[in-house]
């Protein structure tokens, strides 16, 4: 089990506390923050980011496949869904997220395929695609 702390600071700035380290988040100042830090939805995009380059380095590594470099570029929008007319619930949203990934290296079509197989794998993008995320809210005393 993973326990991150978070602390509210001045403002909109956020303390985030993972074992040993710390991170900040904020929002732009365009919507009254003072900009010290990503904003939320930019950390869940470094998240996915951070484990699809990590997932498939690892594959390369045991397979000991050429790869000398991972970028991964992330995007987001929020889109009203389109054929949701007859849904009881009209506030329904596909949140899209569109990944983009460029593998450097002597790597050839199918170890390039693979790993773009790989990458889909990875533990994060499962939890947002594939799992069903379920949040249980505490009061702390």
């Amino acid at each position: 089990m993973t326990t991150i702390t978070v602390r509210s600071q001045r403002g909109y700035q956020q303390e985030i506390i993972a074992g040993d380290h710390v991170v900040f988040a904020d929002e732009p100042v365009s919507a009254g923050g003072d900009d010290i830090g990503p904003n939320p939805y930019e950390l869940l995009l470094g998240a996915l980011g951070a484990c699809t380059s990590i997932t498939v380095r690892m594959y390369a590594d045991r397979k000991g496949w050429p790869l000398q470099a991972i970028e991964v570029e992330l995007s987001h929008q929020k889109n009203y869904r389109q054929d949701c007319e007859s849904s009881p619930n009209k506030k329904v949203k596909i949140d899209r997220i569109t990944r983009r990934i460029r593998l450097t290296g002597s790597l050839d079509p199918v170890q390039r395929e693979r790993l773009m197989e790989i990458a889909r794998r990875c533990p994060v993008h499962q939890t947002l695609v594939e799992g069903h995320v379920e949040v249980h809210d505490q009061q702390m005393s």
